[in-house]
């Protein structure tokens, strides 16, 4: 017969529950109970249904992250995970969503894989790089012979014809689109021209849709493709007033994929224009300087005149 001591069977416990991976990740619903507030606004609170009750925390920050305020007696779903102290041998869950319940499932998914990549650095802002000015080869992703592709193309070739434009055609909606994208971006990455480059900036874009349709841009595997990219990538997905995952990681997001073409390629009418503005400026320049010279040359030959008069 084993016996333990106090403090092995706390290591053990601590082990146990916090290396279960269930445990590790976790949604719960239930009614928040007996809550109080420190003074570093740290929550504390017991979630409780008909039979049983467990304790409680949501740190400060991640509060002030989901913007969540629990009150007695709401009811709640949280994400977090189960944490043993064996100070005091007490099992609590650690929270860092909050949301009142009710909320959808996709939604919930969507909220606690946003706040895992964030964490991780994937929406970091100075990762983000800058779109180049003049690209020469512009990669594109999206679904075959739909109004985007069209869309897309139509802007690129009227702003930017000097451009080479690379398709990589994938489902956009459905069970295999996610996996669709994530190779659609991996023959962007793997393509070469003839003189052994690649593509400069791409764009992920799809047209408006349910956020069901939109579901692939929120998927992980995606999230992460567009991350590990070694150009930059614009996301272009739905309308303007859908986010999505992909969102938050591309170095750009354009709320619409005719943006992100506008966006991506500088329009040579106006850089035709700009130039014949520098040239004129340019020619006034050299003109106003030529003058200069030429009064001061007037004038030099003037006081040689007055100082030695030609005979």
């Amino acid at each position: 017969m084993e016996v333990f001591q106090v403090g092995e069977l706390g290591a053990y416990l601590k082990e146990l529950l916090e290396g279960d991976e269930t445990l590790a990740d976790l949604w719960v619903t239930g009614e928040v109970t007996n809550l109080s507030r420190s003074g570093a606004g740290h929550y504390y609170f017991a979630l409780k249904d008909d039979t049983t009750q467990i304790r409680v925390v949501l740190f400060r920050n991640a509060a002030i992250r989901c913007g969540a305020t629990p009150l007695s007696g709401d009811a709640v779903v949280v994400h977090g995970k189960v944490a043993f102290y064996e100070r005091t041998g007490a099992c609590e869950l650690c929270v860092d969503l909050l949301y009142p319940s009710g909320v959808g499932l996709a939604q919930l998914r969507f909220e606690a894989l946003r706040l895992k990549l964030s964490q991780e650095g994937l929406f970091a802002e100075e990762r983000k790089r800058p779109l180049p000015t003049y690209p020469r080869r512009i990669g594109l992703v999206t679904s075959e012979g739909g109004a985007v592709l069209h869309d897309v193309l139509t802007i690129l070739t009227r702003r930017y014809p000097i451009a080479e434009v690379i398709v990589a055609h994938s489902a956009v909606q459905g069970d295999h689109a996610a996996g669709q994208i994530v190779a659609a971006l991996e023959r962007l990455r793997a393509w070469r021209g003839p003189d052994g480059a690649g593509i400069d900036v791409a764009i992920l874009a799809r047209g408006g849709g349910s956020p069901e349709e939109l579901a692939p841009f929120n998927d992980e595997d995606v999230a992460r493709a567009v991350f590990g990219s070694s150009w930059p990538i614009i996301s272009a997905v739905g309308h303007e007033t859908d986010v999505t995952i992909c969102d938050f990681v591309a170095d750009l997001r354009a709320p619409t994929p005719s943006a992100a073409a506008a966006l991506v390629a500088p329009d040579l009418r106006e850089l035709a224009r700009e130039l014949g503005e520098l040239v004129a400026r340019g020619r006034a320049a050299v003109e106003a300087t030529l003058d200069t010279a030429r009064a001061d040359l007037r004038y030099g030959r003037d006081r040689l005149l007055v100082h030695a008069p030609l005979t």
